[in-house]
């Protein structure tokens, strides 16, 4: 048997140093474009999917908890308005009654 002439050695080592300079380069051309995208999106002011879906949790955590203590509260009013003096009539919930504005004359 004869052996490989050492130039297809050199050949094979200079392929797979190239291959593997490459692979470096794909990588770094990743990271690059990759940064490029991150810079657009904060310039553009998007938020990311994680940060949406964390405040929509928070927002139903926040619409819950709001909904059981509007039933609390709404218990206690129910609560309350057997005890009221005779006479005196309840405020109805919620309600906030506009102020009167008086009426605009024109001084023309």
């Amino acid at each position: 048997m004869t052996e490989r002439p050492r130039f297809f050695d050199d050949l094979a080592g200079v392929a797979g140093g190239a291959l593997s300079a490459f692979s470096g380069l794909r990588d770094e051309m990743a990271a690059l474009i990759r940064a490029r995208i991150d810079e657009a999106i904060r310039k553009l002011d998007v938020v990311r999917r994680e940060e949406f879906e964390a405040m929509a949790e928070l927002a139903a955590k926040a619409r819950a908890e709001t909904e059981l203590l509007a039933a609390r509260v709404a218990a206690l009013e129910a609560m309350m308005v057997p005890a009221a003096p005779r006479g005196v009539e309840p405020l109805p919930p919620q309600s906030n009654p506009a102020p009167e504005l008086p009426p605009e004359t024109d001084h023309g």
